[in-house]
């Protein structure tokens, strides 16, 4: 699984890897944005990584996964929000990642401009998926709708693929617990069903022009960056490798 941030991975495939041979977790990013609104209360920003790291790590071992850090293996690191920028270097990491496990599969995020580290994750899986011939599959986790709605867990153009898997039982008691786990993004948790989960095989995106022509959802919380800008950085690394 390639998530953006600690917490990504139990909303998404929380009920799922429990059900893996071997679960393991790739985190693209630190999980500490450069603003410190997200970390003032934590004192810096680097206390806030290590502490979602450490949140990660505790959630994994509830259901025996393994996490790594990709950011631990770029120079610079890869702060939140910044994964668009740091293509070349996330691909080259994510892909010696995914050499050494040898994964059946790989999951990742779907492009629906919910978060702009979401959309870089799904465009570096699709990549390490064609280079290493490993079948790539999505799962939404937020958008807005084309009338400025918020939408969670749903694919906001279905391709008739879609697969939605039901959590009860033990798996929805592990998952629970690993939501609680996550200390740190309680208020965020709040807003997700964690009784399902859905994916399907990654769409035929067109990486080089933005998820939808409307407002994206990082334009409404008026980021630094737009969808436009994103996929700029997407095709300007599809342009080196053709």
């Amino acid at each position: 699984m390639l998530v953006a941030h600690p917490d990504d991975e139990v909303i998404a495939f929380g009920a799922l890897m429990q059900r893996m041979k071997k679960a393991v977790v790739v985190f693209a990013t630190d999980g500490a944005p450069r603003d410190s609104f997200f970390w003032k209360e934590y004192a810096s920003r680097d206390a806030y990584a290590h502490i979602r790291q450490e949140e990660a790590r505790q959630a994994l071992s509830i259901v025996r996964g393994q996490g790594v850090f990709l950011s631990d293996g770029v120079n610079s690191g890869i702060a939140d929000q910044e994964l668009f920028r740091c293509l070349p270097e996330a691909v080259k990491a994510f892909e010696e990642v995914v050499s050494q496990i040898e994964p059946d599969c790989l999951l990742t995020l779907a492009y629906e401009g919910g978060h702009p580290d979401h959309d870089a994750c799904c465009f570096i899986s699709s990549q390490v998926g064609r280079l290493r011939n490993v079948p790539v599959w999505e799962s939404p986790l937020y958008h807005r709708n084309s009338d400025g709605s918020s939408a969670v867990q749903t694919f906001p153009r279905p391709t008739g693929e879609e697969v939605e898997v039901q959590v009860a039982g033990e798996e929805l008691r592990k998952k629970l617990e690993m939501f609680h786990t996550y200390k740190s993004q309680k208020l965020t948790l709040d807003l997700f069903r964690p009784e399902i989960e859905q994916f399907r095989p990654i769409a035929d995106y067109d990486f080089t022009r933005r998820p939808f022509p409307w407002k994206l959802n990082y334009e409404h919380w008026q980021w630094p960056m737009t969808g436009d800008d994103l996929a700029r950085e997407f095709a300007s690394y599809l342009r080196k490798i053709w």
